[in-house]
């Protein structure tokens, strides 16, 4: 039996033999590069996905027991939760000198939505030098040689649409002072997208299947099946700092969080997570809850806004802890994420509008209504296997300036700002005099490199000036 009907059976059994219809239009390339192409689709896997999220809609059940998920304070004397601020440090610094922390960075978006050609992590985010996001992110892992005395691996997960302009950019910069070894890069993993009605898997031509990336939380197998994880373990990593690509304020080796993460006596050390108080109800960010015992996200759109508005005695909200997408996860956590079917992370549904083609004629269709069901997965889901996993506070202004949009709300324009602002207090807390405009917002823009410091008590007194001129632009 030849491959293309060896292919044809298995589809058969299926419903999917519509994927094969125009196979005698492509020259032999285009059909090898289709067939390999639905060869890597497990699609015996397609019935119960199309029965559980196309001809169904799973619907979210909010938990009886539902609640704020505790948190440590980032004020480590906070009297409703006090922590040993100073331990929890020792025991990260210890982990980073000891090379047991590796970083891992969500990198599969394009900056379209930015008016950007190209990788978004190629976007130019400093405030005053346009440094792009890789070199900002790049500069923690330089500055790691000389701060801990170690080389901190880094893992950068893109998508098959960027991959090739990730690694070419790295290539052009040299990999920003990095030892290539010590830089892996691998592709995101992608689904079918299914016809919404009938969850045929949709062709985007007559060579070439329809899919979409499977999510953030696609980087459990990512991980696995490119090798890092191996890799990680011949290096002797124990934890792996996540952070996604759009936030130029993350602080990818905080000790006092690995600390928590690593140390905390509620912590497994399997999963991590920061949060930032929210700024107000509606603000549109995933909610860190607990059911059952087990902190969880819950996405805004499911908790009920009467929850979402309620508030403590002293004014704050009962649910603050808003989810900014960076954790602590244990590689031997992963692992098991990667391996055990017990712990695999469920889908979600989203529908779309996608082009494609009919698959009877071929003819292209320009949908003008939802036509596709895309699913993918969610990293945040794999906090309610932990057997326990702490929540932390950051401070929004020192660790959360995201660049989503071009213009706005979470735009370079308000990530600029917030990138000043935490320079003037860090330059303020050493003694520098820094001018403000009547607002209270700094009359100057400022930069410092994660070369530099990443925190205020890493500045150099000693190389600073002494005040900042009004309109000034400078970059530490």
């Amino acid at each position: 039996m030849s491959k293309i009907e060896e292919l044809r059976t298995r589809l058969s059994h299926v419903g999917q033999t519509h994927l094969l219809n125009f196979t005698e239009r492509l020259d032999a390339a285009g059909r090898e590069a289709l067939l390999a192409q639905i060869g890597s689709i497990d699609i015996e896997a397609l019935p119960a996905l199309i029965d559980g999220y196309v001809k169904n809609k799973p619907a979210f059940v909010l938990p009886p027991d539902i609640g704020p998920a505790p948190y440590y304070p980032r004020k480590a004397d906070a009297p409703l939760r006090p922590w040993d601020r100073a331990g929890m440090e020792k025991a990260g610094t210890e982990l980073i000198r000891a090379g047991k922390i590796a970083a891992f960075t969500v990198a599969g978006g394009q900056g379209s939505r930015l008016g950007f050609e190209g990788p978004k992590g190629c976007y130019p985010a400093g405030a005053v030098t346009d440094k792009s996001l890789f070199q900002i992110f790049a500069e923690h892992f330089v500055g790691a040689r000389s701060r801990y005395g170690v080389r901190v691996p880094w893992y950068i997960m893109t998508s098959p649409l960027n991959h090739e302009a990730t690694v070419g950019f790295f290539e052009q910069h040299g990999y920003f002072g990095l030892a290539k070894g010590d830089v892996s890069f691998f592709r995101q993993g992608v689904l079918p997208s299914l016809d919404i009605r009938d969850g045929r898997v949709l062709l985007a031509g007559p060579g070439e299947v329809a899919t979409n990336p499977d999510g953030h939380g696609g980087c459990v197998k990512a991980l696995s099946v490119s090798g890092s994880l191996a890799d990680m373990r011949r290096r002797g990593i124990e934890h792996i700092s996540y952070f996604q690509v759009d936030n130029p304020l993350v602080r990818p080796l905080d000790p006092a969080f690995i600390g928590l993460h690593a140390a905390a006596p509620d912590s497994s050390g399997e999963m991590s997570s920061k949060m930032i108080p929210k700024a107000y109800p509606e603000e549109k960010v995933g909610v860190f809850c607990q059911s059952a015992g087990k902190v969880e996200v819950i996405e805004y759109s499911d908790l009920p806004m009467d929850l979402q508005k309620q508030r403590l005695p002293d004014g704050s909200l009962r649910f603050i802890a808003g989810s900014i997408a960076i954790h602590m996860m244990s590689v031997e956590f992963v692992e098991r994420l990667a391996n055990d079917p017990k712990f695999a992370l469920p889908y979600h549904r989203a529908e779309k509008k996608i082009p494609c083609i009919d698959p009877e004629t071929g003819a292209p269709v320009n949908p003008t209504a939802n036509n596709g069901v895309k699913l993918e997965k969610f990293v945040f889901d794999a906090l309610s296997l932990c057997r326990a996993s702490i929540v932390y506070e950051a401070d929004r202004t020192e660790e959360f300036g995201p660049i989503k949009n071009a213009t706005g709300l979470d735009s370079i324009e308000t990530s600029k700002a917030l990138q000043t602002e935490r320079a003037a207090r860090w330059l303020e807390a050493r003694g520098v005099r820094v001018p403000r405009k009547s607002a209270g917002t700094p009359d100057c823009v400022l930069e410092i490199s994660p070369l530099t410091a990443t925190c205020a008590a890493e500045l150099p007194a000693a190389k600073l000036p002494a005040s900042i001129s009004p309109g000034a632009a400078m970059a530490f």
